[in-house]
């Protein structure tokens, strides 16, 4: 009794405003055995004479025991504990008194339910749905609302029983929902029906046997957000997000309910965006399906747009110097968040016809806050309107730029939003059309003294301009940019002193980096009227409130040094180093949510750039706070509906909704400074090479258990990235090293290629194991690591081929429309991306093992086989050649043993109508004659005219087919080379000179001019002509593709063309002669090799 006593005292510890003492508290619970600890919260739980919050707190203890420690805690009770557990739950929820006690105990009671259905699906707690069935049926409305509430927990609770009850579960359900006289149980049974649905989402013919129980869960929506309860129309919300199909029969009813409750503004603004919620769900999970109904869409629409117009008047906004968070909870940002959704899900066919007029009424209304949202709702539609938007986009512009003259100063601000966000969403199109008027208009907007917000928006506008600007755009205004924006500095710098306003200057300072990013060299004159200011800003704003001015002004240095480049630069390197050094070593009393951290990691990676190896000895000082950036570990909580409710968005937590009642919680902060610190180590890496090989033993154990980390994509692209490059710092440390570094991080890559969600981050993922394989060489991969391998690599393809069914059978869908297909080719060239890194990762292991890996192939030989089979997509055709390619460039004369499988297709794509196709057969032909042997001399032979047609068809030379056609001419070639017997090269010489030089593959280029170099050392009377005179057609030949670039001065052939050219330079006539079939870029081209091979 004492042991109990005590524990009571321990509940109400837990519960206390005191830190250390809930702190002791939950160190002393932590130690109690688990057995005993079941036994003390059941108690606490059921003695009705202890506190009801205590109580409370036993409850949620005892549920989260079940939830994160089951299998610790209950099987090793005895048979005995256990049935007492289970008698005692069901027992505490018919006797309670308290409501809340009893549902919380309803929620241990599901908990304990979950954990006890085995791996065949038996529920071996068969008393409580004994319990469920009795209750249900119950005249006490308390044990109905139990019954329904721990259905509502836990819809799965039936096991493999569900199909023998579905009739009864239904009735039971429907006869709930039919309860006119109990509004709660009205409620928690169409939440647990919502609940059920979502239980079984793939459930087909179970969703369509219930599609009878949706307009019970809609007048349950409806009645309960009249009674202040919006936890039905949640539940619709998640119907809509993850099982959109279920509301299809009823989608007209439902589109309607929402719309209702959207518009009605005697509801909380909660539910009113709940309500559209559902409509924007719906415009992402079931666009399709959206789309029949336009109606619906068109009167959504204004209901958002009437949101946005929702806006405070705030006299102090103008002044403001704080940029405070938008309020996620304003109808505002709802109805401008929905707006872009809706026209990122639907299309900006369906959205911009609907939304125009709208939009134009609007900017012509007389209240500022229409023209604010009008011009607002501009910005949101960019991104989904995109192709819609850039016919009319002139229009567009011109129309927006006149109300950077409003005469209200919200408005001149989304003017500034507006052409910020066309000048992202429409780049570089948008710079190239705009640039003159749009460049002028933003400074003359920056010039706006009375009004500091509207200045620094511009002046935000500008940087988005300028970012995706190209250059030579640019340079006309740089003069009259530059100088605005450092009379804007140094006026904003004197109230900084005075005043101590930022809010410009912040914007100012990134707009300077900007051009200066832009600009490049181009920005060296004006590089000593901004550098004083900036090291000014940096040496003197130490105050906390100048933390992001500091940060910006830092990053500004840093940019501005990278354009100049490092002979301007260095004048001043040092003082800035000695800057960044002093804040790097005061970093220590840094906050961690400090905005400078990121900054000055962003710049110690620019001052590495610009100072290359000299940079190696600030490493001591950088890579400590950069370690302990890029080792953030984020806070993470498995959370049930319950915790939920007490957490909010707003304290930078993002929920993940796992279904069952679960949802997994991150707390975003740091996350982005992670991933940049990470970012920053890749960066090092490549920059300094040798120079950080005493730094890759702790980054490669940082990195590699990054891979898994699963909260930000950036950071596993990262440490993939890092790999490859971790292993060439390491070299100097020895092979051994570098082989046991490769041992540490083998691993896990291969498992990161077979577990990676993200296809983006998964060709990361495999490119870098790629080059690992690349650098490791024959051997550095183990029977286990072979096998693993393998059977990935096996099941890639399986998937590649299994998505191209389910595309096919999208196609056959009833709500397919050609937005459909657009998401369908979108999805079709993520898998063809992956299908190229596929080709990567056998590349490298066909060039390390040659031969010895062919055994190992087999297991994957049919699923190639059937890339190139003739009913196939091209892009899988071109990418099965390529392997096949390798297999013969890498494993010949051994490569012949599967000619069977792709001789044939790889002589007949040489024709195919898709020049990708043909060009990876050419490049096959070619490897054949180059590596193949003796036995694929027939099918040289064979390969000729084929390749001849494809080089003489019509349109052979255009954009689209010129690389496959030089792949054609680069094979004739690599035959002609390797394999003369097989075909008459006095015939198809003179015309294979006549299709010289290669201008688009660069590597072929180069097989070219070594040919050609072998037939005029070895004075080929066809190559040179009667007395040479077909010298000067060889000479225009080398002076092109050096004009062209298609070969550089570290190939060989480069000295064996030089050659050439000095023989002839002696000869006199010949040599003018041949100089004067030259242009002056082929001239100057010959002259330029002459002077550095």
């Amino acid at each position: 009794m004492a042991e109990q006593q005590q524990f009571y005292l321990l509940l109400s510890n837990l519960l206390s405003p005191d830190n250390a003492v809930r702190k002791q508290a939950e160190e002393t619970y932590e130690n109690i055995p688990g057995q005993s600890k079941v036994t003390f919260l059941l108690q606490a739980l059921r003695n009705s004479a202890a506190a009801e919050e205590v109580r409370q707190m036993a409850a949620v203890l005892m549920r989260r025991m079940l939830s994160a420690s089951f299998e610790e805690v209950f099987p090793s009770l005895t048979p005995e504990v256990q049935n007492g557990i289970k008698h005692e739950l069901l027992l505490g929820i018919q006797m309670e008194g308290s409501s809340n006690i009893r549902k919380k105990t309803c929620d241990i009671a599901a908990e304990l339910s979950r954990n006890l259905i085995d791996d065949d699906g038996n529920n071996q707690w068969p008393e409580i749905l004994k319990f469920l069935f009795e209750s249900v049926s119950s005249q006490n409305v308390a044990l109905r609302e139990a019954a329904l509430h721990i259905f509502w927990n836990f819809p799965g609770i039936f096991g493999n029983q569900q199909q023998h009850y579905l009739e009864v579960i239904k009735r039971m359900l429907l006869q709930c929902m039919q309860d006119q006289e109990n509004s709660t149980i009205r409620m928690l049974a169409a939440r647990a029906a919502a609940a059920f649905v979502l239980a079984n989402e793939n459930n087909t013919p179970l969703q369509k046997h219930f599609a009878d129980m949706l307009p019970g869960i809609l007048q349950a929506v409806n009645d309960s957000c009249y009674q202040n309860d919006d936890s039905v129309l949640k539940s619709l919300v998640e119907l809509a997000d993850t099982a959109p199909k279920y509301l299809r029969p009823h989608l007209e009813p439902t589109l309607t309910l929402s719309l209702k409750l959207c518009a009605d503004t005697n509801l909380q603004n909660m539910q009113r965006q709940l309500a559209l919620e559902v409509i924007v769900t719906l415009s992402e999970t079931a666009s399709a399906m959206l789309r029949k109904h336009s109606n619906i869409v068109s009167q959504a629409i204004p209901q958002m747009l009437a949101m946005m117009v929702d806006l405070e008047n705030d006299d102090n906004w103008s002044n403001s110097d704080e940029l405070e968070d938008d309020d996620f909870d304003s109808n505002a940002v709802a109805g401008e968040s929905a707006l872009d959704r809706v026209a990122c899900g639907l299309g900006g066919k369906v959205v911009l016809p609907l939304i125009k007029e709208h939009i134009m009424q609007m900017l012509q209304n007389s209240d500022w806050k229409y023209r604010h949202a009008g011009l607002m709702a501009l910005s949101a539609i960019g991104e989904g309107c995109h192709q819609q938007m850039e016919g009319i986009l002139q229009e567009i512009v011109n129309f927006v730029l006149l109300f950077l003259q409003d005469p209200h100063p919200r408005v001149r601000y989304a003017a500034c939003n507006a052409i910020g966000q066309m000048a992202t969403d429409f780049a570089p199109t948008f710079q190239r059309k705009f640039h003159d008027k749009v460049i002028s208009a933003l400074l003359q907007t920056m010039e706006d003294q009375a009004n500091p917000r509207v200045q620094a928006h511009a002046a935000a506008a500008l940087i988005n301009f300028t970012e995706d600007c190209p250059k030579s755009l640019l340079l006309p205004y740089l003069d009259n940019l530059v100088n605005h924006l450092h009379v804007i500095m140094v006026a904003k710098l004197q109230e900084l002193i005075q005043k101590g306003t930022k809010l410009v200057l912040e914007q100012v300072v990134t707009s300077i980096a900007s051009v200066a990013d832009t600009a490049e060299e181009k920005f060296v004159p004006y590089y000593d009227l901004f550098m004083p200011s900036l090291k000014h800003i940096v040496e003197n704003g130490i105050q906390k409130e100048l933390r992001l001015l500091r940060g910006k002004t830092i990053e500004c240095i840093s940019l501005i040094g990278l354009a100049v480049g490092k002979d301007k630069f260095m004048q001043d390197a040092s003082d800035v180093m000695q800057l960044l050094l002093k804040t790097q070593t005061d970093s220590s009393e840094l906050e961690d949510d400090d905005p400078q951290i990121s900054y000055m990691i962003s710049a110690w990676a620019r001052m590495c750039k610009i100072l290359g190896k000299e940079f190696q000895q600030y490493l001591p000082v950088v890579m400590g706070p950069l370690m302990k950036t890029a080792s953030i570990k984020p806070e993470v909580a498995l959370l049930d509906t319950q915790d939920m409710e007490n957490m909010s968005e707003d304290d930078g937590w993002e929920f993940v909704n796992l279904g069952d009642q679960q949802s997994f919680g991150i707390k975003t902060a740091g996350l982005e400074e992670k991933a940049t610190a990470c970012q920053m180590l890749v960066c090092y890496a490549k920059e300094l090479k040798e120079g950080f090989a005493e730094y890759t033993e702790q980054v490669v154990k940082l990195m590699v258990p990054l891979l898994k980390f699963y909260f930000h994509d950036g950071v596993r692209v990262a440490a993939a990235e890092s790999m490859p490059l971790l292993l060439e710092c390491a070299r100097v440390q020895g092979p051994e090293y570098v082989t046991q570094m490769w041992h540490f991080m083998c691993d896990s890559l291969i498992k990161g290629i077979g577990t990676e969600p993200d296809s983006d981050v998964l060709s990361e993922i495999m490119h870098s194991f790629a080059k690992c394989i690349e650098l490791m060489g024959e051997g550095c991969l183990n029977k286990e690591h072979l096998e693993e391998l393998g059977n990935i690599m096996k099941g890639k393809l399986e998937e590649h081929f299994k998505n191209q069914e389910l595309r096919q059978a999208k196609r056959q869908d009833e709500d397919y429309d050609e937005q459909v297909e657009e998401n369908l080719q979108d999805e079709d060239d993520s898998d063809v991306y992956i299908l190229t890194k596929i080709s990567d990762v056998l590349h490298s292991m066909f060039s390390c093992y040659r031969e010895k890996v062919l055994p190992w192939f087999e297991q994957i030989l049919p699923l190639i086989v059937n890339l190139i089979c003739p009913h196939r997509p091209w892009a899988d055709k071109q990418w099965g050649l390529c392997i096949f390619d390798d297999v013969i460039e890498h494993c010949s004369p051994t490569s012949f043993k599967y000619a069977e499988y792709f001789l044939r297709p790889m002589l007949q794509y040489v024709c195919d109508n898709s020049p990708e196709v043909r060009q990876a057969a050419a490049y096959g032909i070619g490897v054949m004659a180059q590596f193949g042997g003796e036995n694929y001399r027939p099918f040289c032979t064979e390969a000729i005219p084929l390749l001849v047609g494809v080089i003489q068809m019509e349109g052979s030379k255009t954009k689209e087919n010129i690389n496959a056609t030089e792949n054609c001419i680069s094979a004739v070639g690599k035959v002609m080379k390797c394999r003369p017997e097989c075909v008459n090269v006095n015939e198809i010489l003179p015309h294979w000179l006549a299709w010289l030089p290669l201008h688009e593959d660069k590597e072929e280029a180069v097989h070219t001019f070594n040919y050609l170099c072998d037939l005029i050392e070895s004075n080929n009377p066809i190559v040179l002509g009667p007395n040479n005179s077909s010298l000067p057609r060889v000479f225009a030949i080398i002076a092109e593709g050096l004009a062209n670039e298609a070969i550089k001065s570290e190939d060989a052939c480069s000295k064996r063309l030089a050659n050439v050219i000095r023989q002839v330079q002696g000869s006199g006539t010949l040599w003018t002669e041949c100089m004067a079939s030259l242009n002056e870029s082929q001239q100057a081209a010959l002259q330029n090799l002459l002077n550095t091979a």
